[in-house]
């Protein structure tokens, strides 16, 4: 039985290089979206590196080499970024806790004071307290070069 050999394609090894990292970038990548995707959910380093096929020490390192966070790190700032976006909408702080995937509120309260400077709670009255301000004086949220340019300043029947 006769094999037929496939047509060599020449690679510079530059090329030849470039393919792997390529390659495990596609599943850094794909980790990455595995936690968007699910950060909600008991997820931990052991889904996360086998989301992308690499062994836990492995994973990591390349993980923060290309992110410059770890992957519990960025799992981390997800869910914050997500209970921030629900204190927006005024959610209360349990609500936005459980819902992001932390388990103790004592725990999510704290790492939220870290990450963003203040308490879940501080952080939803300030909320609070803009959403009155603009509905209060709604043409003062509207930056002044816009404002201008539609002529809302001058002219206006708008009083403030």
């Amino acid at each position: 039985m006769e094999t037929k050999q496939l047509p060599h394609i020449a690679q510079s090894p530059a090329q030849a290089e470039e393919y792997p990292k390529v390659y495990l970038y596609r599943r850094i990548v794909q980790a990455k979206l595995y936690i968007d995707a699910n950060y909600a959910e008991e997820i931990d380093l052991d889904n996360i590196s086998d989301e992308a096929y690499f062994s836990k020490f492995h994973f990591i390192r390349l993980f923060k080499s290309i992110y410059g966070k770890t992957p519990h790190q960025y799992l981390q700032a997800t869910r914050i970024d997500a209970a921030r976006q629900l204190l927006r909408d005024n959610k209360p702080v349990a609500e936005a806790c459980f819902s992001v995937g932390f388990q103790s509120l004592t725990s999510f309260s704290g790492l939220f004071k870290k990450l963003t400077g203040e308490t879940p709670s501080a952080f939803l009255l300030r909320q609070k307290s803009v959403r009155e301000q603009i509905r209060a004086t709604p043409l003062s949220f509207i930056p002044g070069c816009y404002a201008h340019r539609l002529g809302l300043h001058e002219n206006s029947n708008f009083e403030e």
